[in-house]
């Protein structure tokens, strides 16, 4: 157990030999618990008199180098004492933007801060037409899935990040140090939570909710700040408490298709204080606009990003976080060993490549289109109540439905699955759809099936196929 941060009794360091973009400190005395044999090749300054716990075999073929300082221990940020009194049990959910504070947990009849999309398609519905996982259609492409099947061979080697970081860095223009491969962009959410030590977290709501799960699941307090309905679901900048030490955003936020100003999301900076921009659907924007990745200039900034969507690899799990050498080096000690497999760095390296960035540009104006044809054909039904989120940005509609549960249900019967919304915090009551942007073939299929499923009984439809 760790006595202090970053330090383990006795000056215990922690070294990894898969990682290249470190400086070597090891302290005088100090076993060095996560030492990779590669580094017997590089002046990499081993500890002296130390023991190497963690050497493994597969480092003799790499090099890597310690974190400046030495001391660099397994921390959980869950494990640290806190001076605000919370245990892992206790949940404070009060939530700011001109609501009155308030209560509001994660139990049976609050917000079921786990439900994802993918509920809505797994066991009887695996076999719906699926509105409601919001990755892009027909991926991964058969390139991709090449570069992934030839990295197989590999397997028998322990997973070597380097290059992938690399590849990431110089997309986003920055050194290497600046990134943190994760096991999808849910795992960064988590070692923020862990690693990260602050007072008072919020989360901007309606947003992706596991944030605010493994923050809650580390032993944190968390506020919320809830966006209106009435407002669009605008960020207000001065909605967020000014003592909030840790502040979480979506853009484009999901579920809303919101894509907030980035100069509005600047404004949330503080010293002392980390941003976390959740940029996982960025890249489904053109000319990812409004996008904060690569920035330097922004104090605190931590921005996450996916490749699940575009590329269709939910089931390979590759995020990244970019942020400060020095964030990025606190997670890293948070992390596990060898936290990417080696069939999700190829897929990395090259998801960043030229020829697959320029690909990923063109169907994010596929998608701009294949929305709009969907926002008209919901306009459609404005008699029945049907209110669509304007402007949507991402791959994906927020729509405002009475008797939303019935809709979905009477969707399923149709043979079609859509995202409930009430599961998301700001989202209350039973009004709430989030549908994937699906092309045009299929959006005609589900605005038939809508037609019908809108009213208790059924009757012809009033929307017609174009």
């Amino acid at each position: 157990m760790p006595t202090e941060r970053g330090t383990a009794p006795g000056g215990h360091s922690r070294h990894h030999g898969d990682t290249g973009v470190r400086d070597d400190g090891a302290t005088p005395g100090g076993h060095d618990l996560r030492h990779h044999g590669g580094v017997e090749a590089a002046a990499d300054g081993t500890t002296r008199g130390g023991r190497d716990l963690r050497h493994h075999g597969d480092a003799e073929a790499t090099d890597g180098r310690t974190t400046p300082g030495g001391h660099d221990s397994r921390r959980h940020g869950d494990a640290e004492t806190r001076d605000d009194g919370a245990t892992p049990a206790g949940h404070d959910l009060r939530h700011h933007g001109g609501a009155e504070m308030r209560d509001d947990e994660a139990t049976p009849g609050g917000h079921d801060l786990r439900h994802h999309g993918d509920a809505e398609v797994r066991g009887d519905g695996a076999g719906l037409v699926d509105l409601a996982v919001n990755v892009r259609a027909d991926t991964p492409p058969a390139w991709l899935r090449e570069r992934i099947a030839g990295s197989l061979s590999s397997l028998a080697a322990y997973p070597d990040g380097r290059a992938a970081r690399s590849a990431v860095a110089a997309r986003h223009g920055l050194p290497a140090g600046r990134v943190l491969l994760t096991s999808g962009a849910a795992e960064a959410f988590v070692l923020l939570a862990r690693a990260l030590k602050v007072r008072r977290p919020v989360v901007v709501h309606p947003q992706f909710t596991e944030p605010e799960a493994a923050l809650r699941d580390a032993g944190h307090t968390v506020d919320r700040v809830l966006l209106r309905a009435a407002d669009g679901f605008r960020l207000d900048p001065a909605a967020v408490p000014e003592d909030a030490d840790l502040v979480v955003i979506g853009n484009p936020t999901n579920p809303t298709s919101v894509l907030h100003p980035a100069a509005e999301i600047a404004r949330l900076a503080r010293p002392g204080r980390t941003l976390v921009v959740d940029e996982a659907f960025m890249d489904a924007v053109p000319g990812e606009r409004e996008a904060l990745a690569g920035r330097t200039d922004v104090p605190g900034l931590v921005v996450l990003r996916s490749l699940t969507k575009t590329w269709g690899l939910a089931g390979l799990r590759i995020g990244y976080v970019l942020s400060s050498p020095e964030i990025v080096a606190e997670l890293e000690r948070a992390q596990p060993l060898w936290p990417v497999s080696t069939p999700a760095l190829a897929a990395t390296v090259a998801c960043v490549e030229p020829a697959a960035l320029a690909e990923a540009e063109r169907a994010a104006h596929g998608i701009t289109a294949d929305r709009a044809r969907l926002v008209a054909g919901l306009a459609s039904f404005a008699g029945h109540g049907v209110r669509v989120v304007e402007p949507a940005e991402g791959p994906f509609v927020l729509v405002r439905v009475p008797d939303a549960t019935g809709v979905r249900r009477r969707l399923r019967e149709r043979g079609y699955a859509v995202r409930r919304g009430d599961t998301f915090p700001g989202l209350d009551g039973d009004d709430w759809l989030r549908l994937a942007v699906r092309d045009e073939k299929t959006v005609e299929g589900f605005l038939t099936a809508l037609a019908t499923a809108l009213t208790a009984h059924p009757r012809p439809p009033t929307h017609q196929p174009r």
